[in-house]
């Protein structure tokens, strides 16, 4: 089945096995094409899989093939590879398409062995292809294969089924209505339970986690509850592949029917191929472009001791794992659900899954306090406040953080105290309690519903801050925001000894789009930003389309930190992307200017995009790039420059960002709630000056965890306002390396590469 983001995987080898000086061939149609062989079987060229990223689907196609199943196709299959000198193969797709890659590769010697019987290849061709190494990829949106983190196209899918929620959003705001959404995923409940997290749902049925006996009465009753609250849409998501404990189907007919006998307004909604299309996200061509490079050294590496292997990823890194140990473990989670035990089918999803789907099950849960504070949020039975505010840019999935942060505090028996426009905000008094109600529809909003400033405490008044939390008896604090609720924090557990408003606990959600913060591979709203740099430089590269041969010179934001631009330079198949880590001088902008020449002349693309960090360099602005391209390109091309702003602030909050805020905020409260109780003190005060109390919320490769940030303080660059290590660095070679049509170009002869130039260059890229 075709995904979403192939192409860049498609892209991705065919770049880099041709650096590393390899005839790269298409397989079209899939199994079926190397079956049929002759034009199926296609030499491909750099220019090949130019401007093909943006695309959904597979540009060399793909077919299921029934011939393969059989050893006749796989005689048949051999016989072509052979012909073409073929004996490493990348193969994109499911458990089903790998697991037969792997058949095929055990059955090499007997096919090669019966090809030169029957005189179909000579004796040269059988010892000169007598090994077959073998790298998967996985394509998949519904994430059902383990031993990776996630599966190229499941991000893409996620955003169809989002957008396709917020636009029954908007069309149901005049109607009291329950929708009920079908979406794709027979065997794995991932795109629902992540859908469900997103967009705030109020059930979702998945096969991994059948609901309970008598889930029926307790649906109804969910919604009506949430009627009362005044709330005029549900939204309840159901897998193609759900059922009860006992096995049935439970389907979106089944669903509507249930609630139409109980009064409730209910349409249907099935999303069906929807999920398949449209245009993949930056994530899945990020990890693409990643996983399609890793498989190409994977088979260089190979020997013929050397298992097959599917390349996954675990955390930010991509990983080689044994092919049929994740087969069989995919395999093992359909047998634990037909065999009804659910909590080791959950299991062994993996950690990802079971993280998910522990946040869905406590957020379906919640309700409205009604003995420790009203819905309304006026008053209050404890005597534990505890505040949220933002500090910094907007970024998008401050408020499905907050969201979160403010129902899971509620039901725990503290008052939310919100905080408007940063440290401004709680000095003018702009303090109030957060209700129920107030924050129903926050996930999918952009910018910050609560106010934010770039402010930082020092610059506020530290006293002034200490007095204001002392006086609205502020015993917990959860900042969520940039460089400057990193920078604020460290102010204030700095003063501790001064100021014992301070000695609470208190905690920061990294929330920036810049993806600046120490103690966090990624910060919440970049993923966004990254999306609309992504879908912007896709339009503008298309606004091209039958004009003349032009350059974009594109400029992002980041503050001196090149992550949008390094990433979006791979998301958007960039030629060049110029940062503030990576210093750069005229004699390599000279060098990219003739490459653009070279490539627009010799290699018949059209179109070319540089990237440009807004702070790269003091010198050679984006404008100077801009006049020194439009100079030197006379004759051959011309230039175009495009400073996009405040747009990357904007736009709609990712899938990604609504789960990660709403994961986050969880992790947040729980811990803050535990660090209240285990430094309350005999009078009921609340005070601890340990470092370890204030504290910054960030991933590290795939966990969460919390850092004091007057540790992290020694890993940072204030001047400059970045980490001193950053791991996507890593991936700048890479992002040279799909850019560069020409071995020269990128100063290593194909000729003259050796197994140690591989782990020297895969070791750059690959944390």
């Amino acid at each position: 089945m075709v995904q979403k983001s192939m192409n860049s995987a498609v892209r991705a080898v065919v770049r880099m096995g041709k650096y590393l000086g390899c005839s790269v061939y298409f397989i079209k149609e899939g199994y079926q094409g190397m079956v049929d062989g002759g034009n199926n079987i296609q030499l491909a060229h750099w220019s090949s899989v130019s401007g093909i990223m943006q695309l959904g689907g597979t540009v060399i196609g793909s077919a299921r093939c029934k011939d393969f199943r059989e050893r006749e196709g796989r005689v048949k299959a051999a016989h072509n590879l052979i012909k073409n000198n073929i004996t490493n193969l990348v193969v994109i797709g499911g458990d089903g398409s790998l697991t037969g890659a792997n058949l095929f590769r055990q059955e090499w010697s007997s096919l090669l062995e019966e090809l030169h019987s029957r005189g179909m290849i000579s004796m040269e061709e059988r010892i000169g292809c007598q090994d077959l190494n073998i790298a998967g990829l996985v394509g998949s949106i519904d994430n059902d294969f383990c031993g990776t983190d996630m599966t190229i196209g499941t991000d893409s899918a996620l955003h169809r089924i989002i957008e396709s929620v917020d636009a029954i959003t908007t069309t149901a705001s005049s109607h009291q209505r329950a929708f009920v959404l079908e979406v794709m995923g027979r065997h794995c409940g991932y795109l629902a339970l992540v859908a469900s997290l997103a967009c705030e749902a109020d059930w979702v049925f998945i096969p991994e986690w059948p609901p309970e006996a008598g889930w029926q009465e307790t649906l109804c009753k969910k919604l009506n509850t949430e009627r009362g609250l005044g709330q005029r849409l549900n939204i309840v998501l159901v897998a193609e592949g759900a059922i009860d404990r006992e096995g049935n189907a439970i389907t979106a007919s089944m669903v509507k029917d249930i609630l139409t006998e109980q009064k409730i307004d209910t349409r249907i909604t099935v999303l069906g191929h929807v999920q398949r299309g449209g245009s993949p996200s930056a994530f899945d061509r990020v990890l693409g472009a990643r996983m399609g490079a890793e498989a190409v050294l994977a088979l260089m590496d190979a020997n013929p001791e050397t298992p097959a292997c599917v390349v996954s990823l675990e955390g930010n890194q991509t990983v080689r794992v044994p092919l049929m140990k994740c087969v069989e473990r995919t395999q093992a989670v359909q047998h634990a659900m037909n065999e009804g035990n659910f909590e080791e089918a959950v299991r062994l999803r993996g950690k990802s899954f079971q993280n998910n789907l522990s946040v869905y099950r406590l957020l379906s849960k919640l309700r409205p306090p009604s003995s420790a504070c009203n819905v309304e949020g006026t008053s209050c039975k404890t005597a534990r406040n505890v505040a949220v505010m933002n500090i910094g840019a907007p970024a998008c999935g401050m408020n499905a953080a907050i969201r979160a942060f403010v129902r899971l505090t509620l039901t725990k028996g503290f008052r939310v105290l919100g905080i408007q426009d940063s440290f401004d905000g709680l000095l003018k008094g702009r303090v109030a309690p957060m209700s129920w109600t107030e924050v129903h529809g926050w996930a999918g909003k952009g910018g910050s519903y609560l106010g934010t400033r770039k402010q930082l405490a020092e610059e506020a008044g530290l006293g002034k801050i200490a007095h204001k939390l002392q006086e609205h008896k502020i015993e917990g604090l959860c900042i969520i925001g940039g460089f400057e609720a990193f920078h604020s924090c460290l102010q204030i557990a700095q003063a501790r000894d001064r100021y014992p408003a301070f000695c609470i606990p208190i905690t920061v959600v990294p929330c920036t789009i810049s993806n600046n913060i120490p103690g966090s591979d990624f910060s919440l709203g970049a993923d966004t930003a990254l999306n609309e740099i992504t879908d912007i430089c896709d339009r503008i590269k298309q606004s091209a389309t039958g004009t003349k041969r032009r350059v974009f010179i594109v400029e992002t934001m980041g503050g001196f930190c090149g992550y949008l631009a390094t990433l979006a330079g791979l998301a958007g198949g960039a030629d060049a992307a110029y940062i503030y880590e990576e210093k750069h001088g005229i004699l390599d902008l000279k060098t990219d200017v003739f490459h653009m020449k070279d490539k627009i002349t010799n290699a018949g693309v059209q179109r070319g995009l540089i990237l440009q960090n807004e702070c790269a360099n003091e010198n050679y602005t984006s404008d100077f790039i801009y006049r020194l391209f439009s100079e030197e390109g006379k004759g051959v091309f011309t230039c175009r420059l495009n400073v996009l702003g405040h747009m990357q602030q904007g736009g709609v909050p990712t899938p990604y960002d609504r789960n990660y805020g709403t994961k986050m905020a969880a992790k947040a409260v729980n811990w803050l709630i535990d660090q209240i109780e285990a430094n309350t003190k005999e009078d009921g005060r609340v005070f601890t000056d340990n470092p370890g109390t204030a504290t910054l919320l960030g991933m590290a490769k795939r966990f969460l965890l919390f850092t004091s940030v007057q540790s992290l303080a020694i890993a940072t660059d204030f001047n400059k306002r970045i980490p001193v290590d950053q791991w996507w660095l890593k991936l700048r070679p890479l992002l040279r390396i799909m850019a560069r049509h020409t071995v020269s170009n990128i100063q290593m002869e194909a000729e003259e590469t050796t197994l140690e130039d591989i782990e020297e260059h895969h070791d750059k890229y690959v944390g």
